[in-house]
């Protein structure tokens, strides 16, 4: 496990149940992980921010200072921290409550009681998709939007847009990929990074959403029945 140890990154643990956050810190050391333990969200903000930084943040929903859904945002503010991964942990299973944390900007929802394993898998999932630097962290120009992507920041006609860390995600995806057809299948692989604990037609909620805080630029995203979504080549600004 020591050379295992060494190539790998570390992992932030945010859970106020000491025995459960020792455990955890246990599982993830004997897979080679390194490990910091914050068992509240304000410590877990301190240690997120300090370095090394973590790849990745194992966050308790429920917190004895604030909500685990406060850590994540918080998390997604901060340009030192803001490609981190978030994985939340929750006894709180319902759909309504993953859409919530997916659009407060987790990468994956894990309810307890869970499997090791399992743990482990979407674990080793979540640090194989990286950071999202396809695309050069610049500004980027195209018709009436813009995106400055080192600070999560969209503007539409020059006035700014208030987007959740996954509708950035979404955005800067069809950005990258623009011309380009994009089924539910891959945007659920590829964006929200799992393949079987969201449906499709939450994707589509998202989609709406999106459309609709980007305001006369929602355009841009085209929907192609039965098949996805694609993000226009050209701005084509004389259609709009």
């Amino acid at each position: 496990m020591g050379s295992a140890a060494n190539r790998r990154g570390v992992i932030l643990v945010v859970e106020d149940d000491k025995d459960h956050a020792d455990g955890l810190a246990y599982l993830l050391n004997m897979e080679g992980y390194q490990t910091k333990v914050a068992l509240n969200g304000q410590t877990g903000l301190e240690l997120a921010m300090q370095d090394p930084v973590p790849e990745l943040v194992i966050l308790d929903l429920m917190l004895p200072d604030m909500m685990g859904i406060e850590v994540c945002r918080e998390i997604r503010r901060k340009v030192k921290t803001c490609d981190m991964r978030v994985l939340m942990l929750t006894s709180r299973s319902e759909e309504a409550d993953r859409v919530y944390g997916f659009e407060t900007g987790c990468d994956d929802y894990v309810t307890k009681p869970y499997s090791s394993r399992e743990l482990i898998f979407r674990i080793k999932g979540l640090l194989r998709r990286g950071p999202l630097e396809t695309m050069p962290r610049e500004e980027i120009v195209f018709g009436k939007l813009r995106m400055e992507t080192t600070e999560h920041r969209v503007w539409v006609n020059d006035m700014p847009v208030n987007l959740t860390a996954l509708e950035f995600r979404l955005l800067q995806t069809f950005l990258e990929r623009r011309g380009r057809v994009q089924s539910r299948e891959v945007l659920l692989s590829d964006v929200w990074g799992i393949e079987a604990h969201i449906t499709t037609r939450t994707i589509d909620t998202h989609m709406r959403r999106l459309r609709e805080k980007l305001g006369s630029a929602g355009v841009y995203i085209e929907t192609l029945r039965s098949v996805g979504y694609r993000f226009r080549a050209q701005p084509d600004e004389t259609s709009t």
